[in-house]
């Protein structure tokens, strides 16, 4: 499994320039193939292959001097980054590659990188060689991975570039105690365990917020193709990647710990993708409460369901069981008594046939806990939380008759 280590390069305004001239000849080159597989029709001669459009990059090179002028190496790795991204499109785990826009997932992409090509000069700074560009600076935030071969070179919307080493990441050693935890994943508290912590993704703050609110209405103000439009855009990628940094760290760092405490983790198995799916629908078959459905989708994804899980499954490799998450929330943790009155509201459970009140995060937490443990399943397999189940003999029963 392919990990990555992304660290903040600190590029001088002449280099700056330099990366943004390989940004845009991997964006041409990227675009040129898209072009080709657009002109495919059935009964054509088929869209050139990775090794053809090589050939017709060597041509085009020797032709104009300003694609000249860039990194072979920046050009080549474009068109085998389009047809790995058009395999994943045949092999239906991805969607067709598209156009891309200046200014929107902008990057280059180096490989057969030498030992000595990323170095360290003091504590908390280092280098990376780059090509037709020279040394370039770095945040040395932690050691870079051993044995790195490629690295990927990106500028996000708020302007911050950053360089991604791409390296098999070291599993987090098991504690051995043979402790094993609930998580459950929620909106209102992110993560709840079944040891009784409610853990919250950070997001902005409320002053923040309310900019945040304030900026799209200044935007539409402003001119098309100003300077100041140019600098509202550009206010509101800072505060929309200061919101997605937060969350990463707060992942990072939630599933180290989780990794280093417990030996076995237990989370729910959910289908993410289908449940932030739009429910607009179409114009002759609207969907219903689309306005809530879309507040419910921001907030499953700013709670970072999905990446949670992933990272847990990189630094936990083989100790994540997932549970089904069927009625966890409406299953009384000291009796086993389910019903959908018990959870009175989102943070309280009160069980109707015993009366054991609990948070109910955290109770679902410990039923998702007992279930990956083994302690809550019914005679002969069957499942705790309904659907079939095999019966013990009846012993009366066989005495009949």
């Amino acid at each position: 499994m392919i990990g990555v280590s992304r660290y903040r390069l600190q590029p001088t305004p002449a280099q700056e320039r330099v990366l943004l001239e390989h940004c845009g000849h991997a964006r041409f080159v990227w675009n040129l193939a898209v072009e080709q597989h657009a002109h495919r029709k059935p009964g054509r001669k088929g869209a050139p292959g990775f090794a053809e459009q090589c050939r017709q990059l060597t041509q085009a090179r020797a032709e104009f001097a300003w694609l000249r002028a860039g990194s072979i190496v920046v050009q080549q790795q474009a068109l085998k980054g389009f047809a790995q991204a058009m395999a994943d499109f045949f092999g239906k785990t991805h969607r067709r590659p598209t156009w891309r826009k200046r200014g929107r997932g902008e990057g280059l992409r180096v490989v057969a990188v030498e030992a000595g090509d990323v170095r360290r000069l003091s504590r908390k700074v280092g280098e990376v060689r780059i090509p037709k560009v020279g040394w370039v600076r770095l945040r040395w935030s932690r050691a870079v991975p051993e044995g790195v071969k490629s690295y990927r070179v990106t500028r996000d919307r708020a302007g911050r570039w950053h360089v991604t080493f791409a390296a098999v990441p070291e599993p987090v050693p098991a504690p051995d105690t043979g402790e094993v935890v609930g998580v459950d994943r929620g909106i209102a508290v992110s993560a709840a365990l079944s040891t009784g912590e409610l853990l919250k993704a950070p997001g902005l703050r409320d002053t923040e917020k309310a900019r945040l609110l304030r900026l799209p209405r200044r935007l539409a103000r402003a001119q098309r193709g100003s300077s100041r439009r140019a600098k509202v855009k550009a206010a509101i990628a800072r505060l929309k990647a200061r919101e997605t940094d937060r969350s990463k760290d707060w992942v990072e760092k939630t599933s180290t710990s989780l990794a280093r405490r417990f030996e076995v983790i237990a989370v729910e198995d959910l289908k993410i993708a289908g449940t932030t799916r739009s429910a607009r629908g179409t114009v002759e078959a609207p969907g219903r409460n689309v306005g809530q459905e879309a507040g419910l989708n921001r907030g499953v994804l700013a709670a970072g369901w999905g990446r949670l899980v992933e990272r847990l499954e990189h630094k936990a490799p083989g100790r994540i069981r997932k549970i089904d998450p069927r009625l966890t929330s409406q299953t009384c943790n000291a009796r086993g008594h389910r019903a959908a009155e018990s959870r009175q509201s989102q943070s309280r459970f009160r069980c109707l046939a015993c009366g054991h009140q609990d948070n109910a995060d955290a109770s679902a937490a410990r039923n998702i806990r007992d279930t990956a443990a083994g302690h809550a399943v019914a005679a002969r397999g069957g499942s705790p939380l309904g659907g079939p189940v095999n019966r013990e003999p009846q012993h009366d029963r066989l005495l009949v008759g």
